[in-house]
């Protein structure tokens, strides 16, 4: 079908029964599984006869129209999902409103609106409710094409699922797959420190993700710090809590004053023949990509226009900047966020996805758009947030309770 500029071509009127679509989107996280199945139980415990259909690969399938038909045996055994990370329907890192990327891609033509090909793909696919699981890009970008076709006389009711291990999602307060995020990430450090044994005067920097958001490194500190507690410990061999515990959490929305740090973590190094450092991944990026582009450095960013964080490798930046002033022997600079946002959503992570979906399918058949999430601005409760409430970048509150006791712990070893 040829497409022209401001037109829609002439499809099928939206049908009278229901048809779910559903996508995920954005980066990984420990919901996104879970989410595919909590909405396909509740949909089919609710009425089997609504067809389901999935995605591809994130709105880069809903562009090509590459999707899968739910089935009876998929129904049947949805609760599968439950078991696993990742997103069994796939994703990708596609902006409908980066035009020039996605005809980069191949998925647009020249001269082809993204957001006008996704509306139609809904219309030839007769699709009345999509659920979108992803950040707030992703909600977004759904609740345009929403807008687009209620303006063509078919409407699709838009119900988005907050994803992301940063919790940077404004209003919402808790977004789906944070909590084990942390959980993974604390269980990975748990092992990894134990590499302050393996040489003397040991630097361990333990890079979280977290690009403008420092809630997943805190966390993940908190959860690791917590576990310490009630450890067994054998003092009299040096295996000390001391050099277990961590003595430096790094988040972007505080700044580091590296020469001070340096200071006090050198008389760490000094008593305890180790320093143990949590760093966000996004803690003084923009100094550094300010130093890089002073140098006249090209810094690439994706299709989002975010930096790639991988070229700029903040945690090589700062074991290069402490090393020499802590008069380390060694330096170990380890990544947690791959394993983190990959691992299938835990306990309290299900819990709450559980009660998004079951609002969620509601919200589809009445025909009520939004985001599901705890809404902090109408006093934390569960419902469809107004997609144009809807915004990403969302500050961690350093001044909460739990993150200043965190700090007066790491600051006392």
């Amino acid at each position: 079908c040829k497409q022209v500029e401001g037109t829609m071509t002439e499809y099928h009127k939206p049908p009278k029964q229901a048809k779910v679509a559903i996508l995920t989107a954005g980066g990984l996280a420990p919901c996104l599984s879970s989410s595919v199945g909590f909405l396909i139980e509740k949909y089919t415990a609710r009425n089997p006869s609504i067809e389901i259909i999935c995605y591809i690969s994130g709105y880069k399938g809903l562009l090509s129209g590459e999707h899968v038909k739910v089935t009876d045996a998929v129904r049947e055994n949805a609760s599968v999902l439950q078991l696993h990370g990742g997103s069994p329907i796939g994703n990708s890192r596609v902006k409908l409103t980066n035009v020039e990327d996605c005809v980069k891609r191949g998925l647009v033509v020249e001269g082809e609106n993204p957001l006008h090909r996704a509306a139609e793909q809904l219309m030839m696919d007769q699709v009345t409710i999509l659920h979108t699981i992803g950040g707030d890009d992703t909600n977004t970008q759904a609740a345009k094409i929403a807008e687009y076709l209620e303006g063509h006389n078919y409407p699709v009711t838009v119900v988005g699922m907050p994803k992301t291990i940063d919790n940077d999602v404004v209003p919402i307060k808790q977004s789906l797959g944070a909590w084990t995020a942390a959980e993974e990430g604390a269980k990975f450090f748990a092992n990894v420190v134990n590499e302050q044994s393996a040489n003397p005067r040991m630097l361990i920097i333990h890079e979280c993700m977290g690009r403008d958001c420092g809630y997943l490194t805190a966390a993940t500190a908190k959860a690791y710090m917590d576990s310490l507690h009630g450890l067994p410990l054998l003092p009299g061999l040096n295996l000390t809590k001391q050099r277990k515990c961590l003595h430096a959490v790094y988040v972007p929305e505080v700044r580091i004053d590296v020469d001070a740090e340096a200071r006090r973590l050198k008389r760490v190094m000094d008593t305890h023949d180790c320093v143990n450092i949590f760093l966000s991944e996004g803690a003084g990026v923009h100094d550094i990509v300010a130093q890089l582009e002073a140098r006249g450095e090209s810094v690439p960013r994706d299709a989002f226009g975010h930096v790639k964080l991988d070229k700029v490798q903040p945690g090589a930046y700062f074991a290069k900047q402490f090393a020499e002033k802590l008069g380390a022997e060694k330096v170990l600079v380890q990544k947690s966020g791959y394993m983190a946002r990959a691992a299938p959503a835990n306990v309290a992570d299900r819990a709450l996805i559980n009660a998004c979906a079951t609002l969620a399918v509601e919200c589809g058949i009445k025909g009520n758009s939004g985001c599901i999430g705890q809404d902090e601005e109408r006093g934390d409760s569960l419902r469809a947030i107004e997609f144009p409430r809807i915004k990403g970048g969302k500050a961690f509150d350093v001044r909460v309770d739990w993150f200043q006791d965190l700090l007066r712990q790491v600051n006392s070893v």
